[in-house]
């Protein structure tokens, strides 16, 4: 899978991610810090990338339809997050995506669970 990390996650959530098999780029390593939400959203819809982030604007399908980006994962931090909770969420993250595939979806990731909404077909 191809992903972007936003830029409020670090080098040891592209660490885990790309040793789990995935194509990691980063806001940061792009020079992208600063982008608007929907500058970043657009730069991850043209590289066909999904976009992982602990920035809960993008968990509103009303704002960002997944069905038109290659997924969206966001991480739910507890209200006293550690390193390790991020860690965790991270790994949460990477066992899901062995599993199933994110395009088109929206994941809320939260402690060993991962919440998908995807959009129903019309009828």
């Amino acid at each position: 899978m191809r992903l972007k990390l936003d830029e409020n996650l670090g080098k040891r959530g592209h660490s885990i991610l790309q040793a789990a098999g995935h194509d990691v780029s980063s806001v940061t390593h792009q020079q992208l810090g600063g982008a608007t939400d929907e500058e970043l959203i657009e730069t991850c819809r043209r590289e066909r990338r999904g976009l992982v982030s602990l920035d809960l604007d993008f968990a509103n399908p009303l704002r960002f339809q997944p069905s038109q980006y290659a997924g969206i994962a966001v991480l739910r931090l507890p209200s006293k997050p550690s390193a390790t909770d991020l860690t965790n969420l991270i790994r949460t993250l990477a066992r899901a995506l062995a599993g199933d595939s994110i395009v088109g979806k929206l994941w809320i990731v939260e402690s060993g669970r991962v919440r998908v909404y995807q959009e129903s077909e019309p009828e």
